[in-house]
């Protein structure tokens, strides 16, 4: 299953794009809070429910001792996003200032996604079914130092690592003019470290005047997905509070569950055409995990 960071050049709706895709997959799913500048669906959407005790910021040191404790750490601060726990949540930092600490656990957790993400061979084990995740990364927003991705502001192994990078744009003019700034640089790094320029996509938001053919033609880059302009129930994935009516049935949960499978579809392509070889697998870190899988997040 894909492994997904979503990113952006200035806010444009990547938490409420990454949380939206995670509850309406009809798989198993995991969102990571990876954003440095700090994470909002404990304090939004699950309404301060997850205290700080728990959550990415907790992983630097586990990271530090080995991968064991890291996969440990993992596995204890994940948070169940419902009551089957096939929607998790990896919840993100309380301070930007934390930041810092994580420069170096990137690469390790990078590892960790693609072992949860891993239908071919090392699998996780819930209730006693052998699933694995749909994992969508919110990265944030990105940030560059002479032309790379900067390593405090941007988790860039996340982005090297990721099945697929989802460039998220509203269809504005000011959404199109900050992402052109970002597109080529963003497609040289995903070329010299990633898994390819191609792993670069648009995941457009249907606001503003611009449609799916005219912002790929401007920023020279496919759209792979779209979400609608949906108010009520993005304020409710960004805010919490009361669920709107006919929530499941919102037009962003469906056309997310639409982009779910169109993300999935895009990433089987590009393994079939490029033959990648197998991913490497530490095997100590996957048996822990499929472990420690098993046992189900908190909620509350």
């Amino acid at each position: 299953m894909p492994v997904t960071a979503l990113v952006s050049a200035k806010s444009s709706g990547v938490t409420t794009s990454a949380l939206a895709l995670t509850l309406a997959s009809k798989r198993p799913s995991l969102l990571a809070e990876c954003d440095p500048a700090g994470g909002t669906v404990r304090a939004g959407f699950l309404e301060g429910e997850v205290t700080a005790g728990y959550g990415l910021y907790h992983l630097a040191a586990a990271e530090r001792t080995s991968p064991d404790a890291l996969a440990q750490a993992f596995a204890s601060h994940l948070w169940d996003l419902d009551e089957a726990g096939h929607r998790k949540l990896l919840p993100g930092l309380t301070d930007p200032a934390q930041a810092a600490a994580l420069t170096r656990t990137w690469a390790s957790l990078a590892e960790v996604m693609q072992v949860l993400a891993d239908d071919d061979g090392h699998d996780v084990f819930i209730d006693a079914s052998r699933l694995a995740f749909d994992v969508f990364i919110d990265a944030g927003r990105l940030a560059f130092e002479s032309g790379h991705l900067h390593t405090t502001l941007t988790p860039a192994p996340l982005l090297h690592q990721a099945d697929l990078v989802l460039l998220v744009v509203r269809g504005t003019e000011q959404s199109l003019t900050l992402a052109r700034h970002v597109i080529k640089p963003l497609r040289t790094e995903l070329a010299k470290h990633g898994s390819g320029s191609d792993a670069l996509g648009l995941l457009l938001i249907e606001d503003g005047p611009n449609r799916a053919h005219r912002v790929a033609q401007v920023l020279e880059t496919p759209v792979l997905a779209g979400l609608p302009h949906d108010p009520a129930t993005a304020a409710y994935l960004t805010c919490g509070g009361n669920q709107p009516r006919n929530y499941s049935r919102s037009p962003l949960l469906k056309h997310a569950r639409t982009a779910t499978e169109q993300i999935e579809a895009v990433v089987s392509r590009r393994l079939i055409q490029q033959q990648y070889p197998p991913r490497p697998t530490n095997p100590q870190l996957a048996g822990v995990l499929q472990r420690l899988s098993a046992k189900r997040g908190r909620r509350g």
